[in-house]
């Protein structure tokens, strides 16, 4: 089992009850397949990214950008900046856990970026097991996402934010990857297979 299927395994503990689910009266099992689907959904969505390192042609991840030169992030600077978000969101709304190094946008190489990536996902994943717990103890009870934007209480909305966040810049790099003439979607149609990406993180359930 891998250290993502692990981690959800051991979460033996309440979903947390929303008003919107108590007033549906949802069962706490039902409740509890629901918070265990999210971090599934999760502990997968580091697989995505690494399956693109993985076939993204390497004159890519420095090339500039289509336009003015300096007018936006090459694609290793986006895989910095997903990987530098996950740090700031630990920090602030997790900072009992241990974060690992910051990418630095202009030197990392793919190999760099591809370990930190596994590195601050465990850690993501670990925090979002506590954010959504229903336990009176639990360490993670508020979002915290940036200094200039408010900070929201720990729950669904936190997982939604996080994983929207980086299918956003999935999409930037599938599609300057494209326009730099290095396309990655004809070499596999894998980014949608998600069958494959939850075996990859050793969960035992398919997608639900």
């Amino acid at each position: 089992m891998s250290v993502n299927a692990t981690a959800i395994a051991e979460t033996n503990v309440p979903v947390a009850h929303s008003r919107m689910a108590l007033q549906s009266h949802e069962s706490p099992d039902a409740l509890a397949e629901i918070r265990d689907t999210l971090l599934e959904t999760y502990a997968a969505n580091d697989a995505m990214n690494q399956l693109i390192i993985e076939l993204l042609d390497p004159r890519a991840w420095r090339a500039q950008p289509p336009g003015k030169k300096g007018g936006g992030r090459t694609i290793a600077a986006i895989f910095a900046h997903v990987h530098n978000a996950r740090l700031k969101w630990l920090k602030g709304s997790a900072p009992h856990l241990k974060c690992p190094p910051p990418l630095n946008p202009h030197r990392c190489t793919m190999s760099q970026a591809a370990a930190a990536h596994r590195k601050s996902a465990v850690q993501c994943l670990q925090m979002l097991k506590d954010a959504l717990s229903a336990v009176p103890n639990r360490r993670v009870t508020k979002f915290y996402r940036d200094g200039w934007m408010p900070t929201w209480r720990a729950g669904g909305t936190m997982f939604t934010y996080m994983f929207a966040h980086e299918a956003h810049h999935r999409g930037q790099i599938l599609m300057l990857a494209h326009q730099l003439g290095y396309p990655v979607m004809n070499k596999s149609p894998h980014i949608w297979q998600w069958e494959k990406f939850w075996k990859e993180a050793g969960l035992k359930t398919r997608p639900r």
